[in-house]
């Protein structure tokens, strides 16, 4: 997948995410939370006998969405632990 692939469906996923998890940032955060979301749901998919980020499709915006989820969820765990 190619560099501008990467970009839209990060920002598409980051930007999912956000509004599911009631989460607040910018585009530059929505896009960067997207690819590192993608990178960990496509590992988690094909961890579990799935296909992970397939290309620019709704396959690979909806793995992306569940990394990106995982990855807030994440975020708020650790966060709270601090507290």
């Amino acid at each position: 997948m190619g560099f501008f692939a990467w970009i839209i469906v990060g920002g598409l996923a980051g930007v999912l995410a956000r509004y599911i998890m009631k989460e607040e940032g910018g585009l530059a955060r929505n896009i960067v939370l997207g690819i590192i979301g993608g990178l960990v749901g496509g590992f988690l998919t094909e961890s579990l006998g799935g296909q992970g980020i397939t290309g620019l499709n709704i396959w690979s915006i909806l793995v992306a969405t569940f990394g990106a989820i995982v990855i807030i969820w994440l975020g708020r765990v650790i966060s709270n632990r601090k507290k």
